[in-house]
């Protein structure tokens, strides 16, 4: 089978989206993966970070962040989507109506109900060699958060800890409980 380029993966795109299908496309080595809707949890925990990063990096100006549908051109040729990224504003000082063509400077993926972990980990640090500064994998399951930086041992954080990325957000701050969906009790509903 021929591999397959980036333009034969937007094709895939538009067939998907045209028979009223929700999947992602990502391009590895030549050969197309769709990526089906994640579950639910797993994007409340995507859009609750994006909000908490949001709410510090745009005020400041500091740069961009995208949810899963925000696609990179790697320098491996590959296309990607992380579930959250974030680029430094003096790196893509506007946004373009393509695909990024660089290494996020922040990636973040979030387990989902059908994802393994070690599969995310290997792409977090993918991106690690390629470039990012800071890489993070979040277990919704097991409420753990696993922070990746070049030349270094990853960290696992749990519920006690608090979420610090001073190269990229000095300043900023979360408790890792901020990440998970909320319970309601009866009386608040």
């Amino acid at each position: 089978m021929p591999l397959m380029t980036i333009k034969d993966a937007q094709e895939v795109q538009a067939i998907l989206k045209e028979a009223g299908h929700d999947y992602q496309i990502e391009l590895k080595d030549g050969k197309i993966i769709v990526m089906g809707p994640s579950d639910i949890v797993s994007s409340e925990v995507g859009s609750l970070l994006i909000r908490l990063l949001g709410n510090w990096i745009y005020p400041r100006r500091l740069g961009r962040i995208f949810d899963s549908a925000g696609g990179f051109v790697l320098p491996d040729s590959n296309l990607t989507a992380p579930d959250v990224s974030f680029v430094r504003a003096q790196r893509l000082r506007r946004s373009i109506r393509y695909f990024a063509e660089m290494v996020p400077d922040l990636v973040v993926e979030i387990k989902s109900q059908s994802d393994r972990i070690k599969k995310l980990e290997k792409k977090v640090k993918n991106f690690i060699k390629l470039g990012a500064i800071v890489g993070i994998v979040i277990d919704p399951d097991l409420e753990t958060v696993k922070v990746f930086r070049p030349n270094s041992q990853p960290i696992l954080l749990q519920n006690d800890d608090i979420l610090t990325i001073p190269e990229l957000f000095p300043g900023w701050e979360i408790k890792i409980t901020e990440l998970w969906p909320p319970v309601f009790t009866e009386e608040e509903t």
